[in-house]
């Protein structure tokens, strides 16, 4: 069964840059009698579809809706910049893939909340759909708009757009939601009623019924619910047992090359790490492992499903998978039948195999990366990256004596205690790896050439739910002295000639900066800002700093408030009323633990009492 008529005509389909972003019918999408569902999900991913399509996360609830009976969940993404435009001149409304139909007579309109930067995208789709951009104006005629995703772990400065906030992993609430949306929907009740019936189901934020004070310097004075029985803490939801929890085994094959081409198995969940600056490390605590019979199933399964010819792990760190060796062992034998092609990334550079790497990559094709993160030992024990110039040396060694030529290393600039030293310290070692080949590879067998050192920057962002989160951020014009001195320090190495040098743009991060850790009062900003045209800010031709500088001006928000100061131990935050598991106590001693450059064990070694133990799963309960 497939939708025979398209929303775009194909004068407009022959006009616009990959028209096969807006047709559906790709194989394994799924197509329902509309007359036999009881809801309909629109699953929104606020960016170009390419990029929307390469999120495990959307795929994984695309496949648990779809297997109820009485739910049909479609895809939506934003329409890229040439037909955003032709959609506003001719009126036409933002559609669903499958359907085709207008996202506005969906029940639920869910949107992905990958990143901050993606915020003014939100405010396209909405508008696009021909729902008012501030839930207030919202009635009973429009789409319940929900979100989801880590941007939801501090969903202040864009609470005002949204009906619903879902905290945590979607496996395990959305049944609970969509069997009281019927039963609402059966009672024939207003939609406050049933946001009102919502906001007590486990990990459901319903931003409208909260209110927020604030003290005379701008700080939050208190948080509180509006009335009896609304929950004053909201507590993440996570799956306890990942191996149960359902997983797509025919997954949607895009017509087009999407950024993740490939067929993608997530092993496990959570970070045993602790790296102080990662967000991610802490909000999906604890690690929960996928068995790996059943992955060696799914391997076989997905690659059946889909005709992809790579298949690649997923995890924060896959390194740390207990059962790493035995199915790479299987997925070398099953892959190598099939001429797939394996890709590990998130690898530890001190806890690889190398000669795993050996087995699954074209050596010629490939290059390794390394995340040092910081450029001096230091500063790597402030981050507790847990990483040793020996490991980092060791390792290039290693990888050239086996033929590779080609190092990729991510650093960040303004990290908290960062010095001169430890700026110029990433250029040194970035000389030192290149130094290790030239020692350890032989002028006559370097057959592919000399050794290419790619050194990236990215600018630190203190993330909510990090140690960090008290840290002050640097400004626009320190991040870019910073830059500066990594590349003038390169410049001085002596194998200058052999390191490249990548830095991120900083007025994107200032203002990612202010977007994680903002309040309401940022939403005011966010709708200026795109009713004055900014739309796809993570994307550098279509930023437009100066539209935004002046918008926070006029709307009286300042921008060094969000960013430029370190924040007392004692700070109400916009997203305190939110339980991650880790504690705010933790994080206090961490971050303490961080300016006396004390290094916390990983959650293998030693528990360290974070307070996700409570939730009585995965690493916490089967540590030895």
């Amino acid at each position: 069964m497939t939708n025979e008529k398209l929303a775009l005509s194909d004068e407009i389909l022959l006009s616009i840059d990959k028209p096969a972003r807006y047709i559906g019918n790709e194989i394994n999408s799924v197509i329902k009698d509309k007359e036999k569902i009881a809801v309909r999900f629109a699953m929104c991913f606020p960016d170009v579809y390419e990029i929307g399509m390469s999120h495990l996360g959307l795929q994984i609830l695309y496949d648990m809706f779809n297997r109820y009976d009485d739910i049909w969940c479609e895809r939506v993404f934003s329409p890229w910049i040439d037909l955003d435009k032709i959609m506003r001149e001719q009126n036409i409304p933002l559609f669903a893939l499958e359907s085709q139909e207008p996202i506005k007579n969906f029940d639920f309109l869910g949107i992905t909340l990958q990143y901050e930067m993606c915020y003014t995208n939100i405010l396209q789709i909405l508008d696009l759909s021909g729902i008012p951009l501030l839930s207030k104006d919202r009635t009973q005629e429009d789409p319940i708009v929900i979100g989801g995703g880590p941007c939801t772990y501090n969903p202040e400065p864009i609470a005002d757009f949204f009906d619903l906030f879902y905290i945590g992993e979607g496996e395990v609430q959305y049944r609970n939601l969509m069997d009281l949306y019927k039963q609402c929907k059966e009672e024939d009740v207003s939609r406050d009623v049933f946001l009102q019936r919502a906001a007590k189901i486990p990990g459901m934020y319903v931003p409208s019924l909260y209110n927020v004070t604030y003290h005379e310097d701008g700080t939050i004075d208190k948080f509180y619910p509006k009335m009896e029985g609304i929950p004053s803490v909201i507590v993440k939801q996570l799956v306890d047992d990942l191996t149960l929890a359902p997983y797509p085994q025919k997954p949607i094959v895009p017509f087009i090359k999407v950024t993740q081409d490939r067929v993608v198995m997530e092993i496990q969940r959570g970070c045993i790490r602790g790296c102080r600056f990662c967000q991610a490390g802490q909000i999906y605590r604890p690690v929960r492992e996928r068995d790996v019979d059943t992955l060696k199933e799914y391997a076989v399964t997905l690659l059946n499903n889909t005709g992809h010819e790579e298949i690649s792990l997923s995890s924060l760190s896959s390194s740390d998978y207990s059962k790493l060796e035995e199915l790479i062992n299987y997925l070398i034998e099953e892959c190598s039948k099939r001429y797939i092609n394996i890709s590990l990334p998130s690898l530890r550079i001190d806890n690889f195999s190398l000669s795993v790497f050996e087995k699954v990559q074209d050596v010629k094709k490939s290059s390794l990366t390394f995340a040092p993160e910081a450029g001096s030992q230091r500063l790597r024990n402030v981050i507790n990256k847990g990483l040793t110039q020996e490991d980092i040396l060791h390792g290039s060694h290693l990888a050239f004596e086996s033929g590779w030529t080609r190092v990729k290393l991510y650093f960040m600039l303004g990290l908290p205690t960062e010095t001169e030293e430890d700026i110029i310290g990433i250029a040194q070692l970035c000389d030192k790896i290149a130094a290790e080949f030239f020692e350890t590879v032989p002028k006559e067998e370097r057959k592919n050439g000399p050794v290419q050192i790619v050194a990236s920057t990215s600018f630190f962002i203190p993330k909510p739910f990090t140690p960090f989160q008290w840290a002050k951020m640097n400004t626009k014009e320190e991040f870019i002295e910073k830059a500066y001195l990594t590349k003038n320090s390169i410049m001085q190495q002596l194998n200058q000639k052999r390191i490249k040098y990548n830095w991120h743009e900083a007025d994107v991060s200032i203002l990612e900066g202010v977007f994680a850790r903002g309040d309401r009062k940022v939403s005011e900003v966010i709708l200026k800002a795109y009713q004055k045209g900014c739309i796809y800010d993570a994307w550098s031709e279509f930023f437009k700093n100066d539209v935004w500088l002046k918008t926070f001006e006029e709307c009286n928000v300042s921008i060094p408030f969000y960013i430029s100061r370190e924040r007392s131990l004692d700070e109400v935050f916009p997203w305190d009323f939110i339980d991650c598991g880790v504690s705010k106590e933790f994080l206090k001693n961490e971050w303490r633990k961080a300016i006396q450059e004390e290094v916390t064990p990983n959650c293998k070694e030693h528990c360290n009492g974070c307070g996700v133990a409570k939730f009585r799963t995965g690493i916490c309960i089967n540590r030895k």
